[in-house]
């Protein structure tokens, strides 16, 4: 099976969104995991349903599928990282996340997208884990209700410091919400090197009936620190082995956001890689 192959703007911020997306349909790939942020499609400026609708017909034309992610790092407070979270102790912070992940879901719909991405946040302080638990159960019951009506999935990542961390806290998840049939997960590989005790390509596995996202970069034991392919520890053909027996029909991101710099660059050395390490994997267009 081929897997299909893409490159997250999150590593693109240097370059206007037309010219990044150029840029991926130029070198190969077949899609785009698409950041909603200021630089590129704004979730919360004017008209998003007109940007969105134009932005469709660009990736149609370039013959990019997309999964929208939701990791942008000031897009809801310029002062806070990723704040405010699905666990913040203000409900009304809460429910402020909350309903950028339903305008996501939205998105995703108008865009034909496979997934949206999300993650958990790391536990305030003061907090105990079950009422972050019931916090985060709360805040994300409106947005699978969104993501039932669209048909788009909601896609969580385990995150390395966050509440929902590592594969089991996923299942934890899933049991609370009742296994909702919109939920599934985002697997960032190098998320396994990094925590989960199983090797990445036995993650791939077990998260097999459940996989609903792929993000992919090189990473080490220990470290949560996104690297270019071959400068961290991952052993990548047994992964994308892996991936592609699973049958997996989603986009596999490559997920540097800290190396916008060299952005065009390594998503051109990224692609080589992968196809080099997997003879499976090309584009499909």
């Amino acid at each position: 099976m081929t897997l299909r192959l893409g490159y997250g703007t999150n590593g693109l911020t240097d370059l206007r969104l037309d010219d990044a997306l150029a840029l991926l349909a130029d070198l190969g790939y077949d899609g785009v995991g698409l950041t909603l942020d200021h630089m590129h499609l704004d979730p919360l400026a004017p008209d998003l349903a007109g940007r969105t609708r134009r932005l469709a017909g660009r990736l149609d034309r370039l013959g990019l599928q997309v999964t929208v992610e939701t990791g942008a790092r000031y897009v809801l407070d310029p002062r806070r990282k990723h704040g405010p979270s699905l666990l913040d102790p203000d409900p009304d912070a809460r429910a402020a996340r909350a309903g950028l992940l339903v305008r996501a879901v939205q998105v995703a719909a108008d865009l034909g997208a496979h997934a949206v991405h999300c993650f958990s946040g790391i536990t305030p302080d003061g907090t105990s884990p079950a009422v972050a638990w019931d916090r985060l159960q709360s805040a994300l019951t409106p947005v699978l209700d969104a993501a039932a009506t669209a048909g788009v999935p909601l896609a969580v990542e385990p995150e390395p410091g966050h509440l929902l961390a590592r594969l089991e806290d996923f299942h934890h998840l899933r049991a609370l919400l009742g296994d909702p049939g919109p939920l599934g997960l985002t697997l960032d590989i190098g998320h396994c090197q990094c925590l989960e005790p199983d090797a990445p390509a036995e993650c791939v596995t077990r998260a097999a009936p459940w996989l609903r996202h792929v993000q992919i970069e090189d990473m080490r034991r220990g470290v949560h620190e996104h690297l270019p392919f071959g400068d961290g520890e991952i052993d990548f053909p047994p992964v994308l082995q892996a991936l592609a027996d699973t049958g997996y029909q989603g986009l596999t991101v490559v997920e540097l956001p800290r190396h916008s710099h060299a952005g065009p660059e390594l998503a051109r050395t990224s692609l080589d890689f992968l196809r080099s390490h997997a003879p499976t994997i090309g584009a499909t267009a």
